[in-house]
């Protein structure tokens, strides 16, 4: 899958993710550092209750939660830049 300008777009799709992995990842470190909280600061979002899918034979959890912090968003930018310049 080629994009506009010919790049891939499963590389800015990894890029995204990594970014977003990374970023979040900073923000849960920089929790406890009293000059870098401001980088886990960020909203949460989701089911609070999984959904579960009883079958009798077979049980299938459903869930889903994402947290979006200054540091994820911070990732995602960063990996906007990365894609650009290459």
């Amino acid at each position: 899958m080629k994009g506009h300008a010919g790049k891939n777009t499963w590389a800015l799709f990894l890029l995204l993710l990594a970014g977003i992995v990374l970023g979040g990842f900073i923000g849960m470190l920089a929790e406890g550092v009293p000059a870098l909280s401001w980088l886990s600061y960020g909203q949460t979002f989701g089911f609070d209750n999984p959904i579960v899918l009883n079958l009798g034979l077979l049980v299938i959890t459903f869930g889903l939660n994402i947290k979006i912090t200054i540091a994820s968003i911070l990732g995602v930018v960063i990996s906007i830049i990365i894609y650009r310049l290459l």
